[in-house]
């Protein structure tokens, strides 16, 4: 960067001539809903919470929600949390993954969110930083439609087992 060079007849202007020393950049983009009563999850129990609930998978993300009591707290607020496994990759990854769930619960729950529910919006490896952005806003509207409707997979209805190991062999009959 090249420094501003000195008037050169010698003569300093005044404050008055002179345009002043910080620019101010007006907000070009339209404004953003206001996210003033959307919350983040933060504690292991609300998200174990949310895991026994409603869960609604898209090719980029799984968004798992319920409704809260009306004696839990958070009021009417809409609560929202973000995770990535160590599927997803390092930590960077994961990061990376994150804020781009994050961006994407900024801009769609402000209109499609319910006051009173908790949401977890899961990456998937290698999904959800690949997948175009304006894909994934509509793959988080699709879950959030389906969560409210009542038309996704309940928690009782997931295949269960464990996780990772083998099934045992039986023995043919001889």
């Amino acid at each position: 960067m090249i420094p501003p060079e000195a008037p050169k007849d010698g003569s300093i202007a005044s404050r008055r001539e002179s345009p002043p020393a910080v620019s101010v950049c007006l907000r070009m983009q339209p404004r953003v809903p206001s996210m003033d009563k959307i919350l983040t999850l933060r504690k292991r129990a609300d998200f174990l919470t949310a895991a026994r609930a409603r869960r609604q998978g898209t090719g980029a993300m799984m968004v798992q929600g319920r409704k809260r009591a009306p004696n839990e707290p958070g009021g009417d607020a809409i609560r929202v949390g973000f995770t990535c496994s160590k599927k997803v990759g390092n930590a960077v990854a994961r990061n990376r993954a994150k804020r781009r769930l994050r961006e994407a619960a900024r801009l769609v729950l402000p209109d499609l969110g319910l006051p009173g529910w908790d949401y977890v919006l899961i990456g998937r490896a290698e999904a959800t930083a690949a997948r175009p952005f304006e894909a994934l806003k509509s793959d988080l509207a699709y879950a959030l439609r389906k969560l409210h409707d009542g038309s996704a997979m309940p928690a009782s209805n997931r295949p269960r087992g464990p996780r990772g190991k083998a099934k045992p062999k039986t023995a043919a009959p001889t």
